[in-house]
């Protein structure tokens, strides 16, 4: 395990899923800084350090972001449209992390520059399962661009 921790950021609106992903992580015992957004808009300001994400420890760069969808005020489709068309951005991993299975939000999301589409899993130990499922994929067997910005 790496000594220093990736950064996550999860996108997700509801206060409950946010916790249940968190507690997953830390189930999960990864070597990893979760950080939670409530909306696209929120995203893209801790993306490009605006407001309370102004201060670099606040907002280190994501190694991987997990997207929910259904959000308001810029949902997870505007959002990763607005990530991917942005050259500092466009390398960060998205897997969009959705209650929805239909074919025309996964068709979109790889459309639009998701890299992977997820659907919650039902209970608390399959979430944690997944968690360790993308520990695995995205952080010891897979390899993505390092450039920081």
């Amino acid at each position: 395990m790496s000594a220093n921790p990736v950064t996550v950021v999860l996108a997700e609106d509801d206060p409950d899923d946010q916790l249940l992903v968190r507690e997953a992580f830390d189930e999960a015992d990864l070597n990893c800084n979760l950080r939670i957004v409530s909306d696209g808009e929120e995203l893209l300001e801790y993306l490009n350090r605006f407001g309370k994400y102004e201060a670099p420890d606040s907002s280190p760069r994501p190694s991987l972001i997990l997207l929910d969808l259904n959000m308001p005020r810029l949902d997870g489709h505007g959002a990763l449209k607005q990530i991917r068309s942005h050259e500092i951005w466009r390398k960060i991993p998205i897997v969009v992390f959705s209650t929805s299975s239909e074919d025309l939000q996964v068709t979109t999301s790889f459309e639009l520059g998701a890299n992977a589409y997820l659907t919650k899993p039902s209970s608390f130990e399959g979430l944690v399962d997944l968690v360790k499922v993308l520990d695995a994929h995205w952080f010891k067997l897979g390899i993505v661009p390092q450039d920081a910005p």
